[in-house]
């Protein structure tokens, strides 16, 4: 039962990274797609029907995360408490920034908002990545089971570690370009004209640096967490997921020279998927291990609630995940098609 609420954790996690991910994306690239005003209203209105839905997928998550695994929900919020009030910041910057570009008159406000909105859009995609490459890497747990992190120490990956360090740098590098990437496909399969055709030559030049990222976070990943190529090495058929990544990037450079976004994104959203669910794979049962002594490590068994818990809690997930998929099938179907600049907002 701990194995079953462990991915379905990493499921809802894997939906806000794809969902909320192309919006982040767009959100980051929207000044260098976008050179004038009503391109920029453009592009924001790819993602306004569904931004904020999309974030659904971070509060599904923590909730569960809270229910299923409370020792984990306690050590991780209490150690992370920086870095997730600068995460909330960043999360109420982007949406204030999107709802009030036009609703403050001037020619000075829109720009702001604008800019605004890329460097917390930026910033989130990189903080998320840094979020990972901590849970990957370990952190300084003691024997309770607690710990505390600075923003950063002497960016060494072992003993008293910080929250940035080389390595959790890499892979937040790596989730920014990862993003700004699916949200380049985004916004190519939403528009026409001049916008769409940056998107896609942005894209076009992404991939290779994609794939160079790819490479680079399994390589040190492999040096910094050991117990992710010992528990593929267990568990061989779990190569499937980092070859379903690579195969994502084989489809979205695929989709790109085809000129078939709608190919090329979905493509991304499998490569994400990939990745994320090579490190839950690689990690597990490790939900979160420790820099300092492996024995200190929480573990999916050791910080999940009581048995009849979880038992009891599929039996009001599953019908609230179902109400949700179909309110995202339903959104997606009605605001599908070309996003257009006409009338107000934005």
């Amino acid at each position: 039962m701990q194995t079953l609420w462990f991915w379905l954790v990493a499921i809802m996690i894997c939906g806000y990274v794809v969902f909320d991910g192309f919006d982040l994306g767009a959100g980051l690239l929207h000044l260098v797609l976008a050179r004038t005003d009503a391109e920029r209203r453009l592009v924001l209105k790819t993602i306004g029907p569904v931004w904020d839905g999309n974030e659904v997928w971070l509060l599904a998550a923590g909730g569960t995360l809270y229910f299923a695994f409370p020792g984990l929900y306690a050590s991780g919020f209490s150690g992370f408490y920086l870095p997730l009030m600068m995460v909330l910041w960043l999360l109420v910057l982007r949406g204030i920034s999107i709802e009030f570009r036009n609703h403050l008159e001037g020619p000075l406000w829109p720009p702001f908002w604008d800019v605004v909105f890329c460097l917390a859009s930026g910033l989130l995609a990189l903080f998320l990545g840094v979020a990972l490459g901590n849970v990957v890497r370990g952190v300084p747990l003691n024997a309770d089971g607690w710990f505390f992190e600075p923003l950063w120490t002497n960016f060494s990956t072992r003993g008293n570690t910080g929250i940035l360090d080389w390595y959790t740098v890499i892979v937040g590098v790596a989730a920014v370009v990862s993003l700004a990437l699916h949200g380049a496909l985004w916004v190519w399969l939403k528009t026409d004209g001049p916008v769409a055709e940056r998107a896609r030559r942005l894209a076009h030049r992404a991939w290779p640096i994609v794939l160079v990222m790819i490479a680079a976070v399994t390589a040190v990943t492999w040096v910094v967490q050991p117990v992710v190529p010992e528990h593929l090495a267990a568990r061989p058929w779990g190569y499937v997921l980092p070859a379903l990544a690579i195969a994502g990037v084989g489809g979205v450079v695929r989709g790109i020279i085809a000129d078939r976004p709608r190919t090329a994104f979905l493509s991304s959203a499998v490569y994400l998927v990939g990745m994320l669910a090579s490190a839950a794979f690689g990690l597990y049962p490790y939900v979160l291990p420790s820099s300092t002594d492996p024995a200190y490590g929480l573990t999916a068994q050791s910080v999940a609630a009581p048995l009849a818990g979880l038992q009891l809690g599929l039996v009001w997930w599953i019908p609230g995940m179902l109400i949700a998929a179909g309110y995202f099938v339903y959104v997606y179907r009605h605001f599908g098609g070309k996003a257009e600049v006409e009338g107000e907002g934005y």
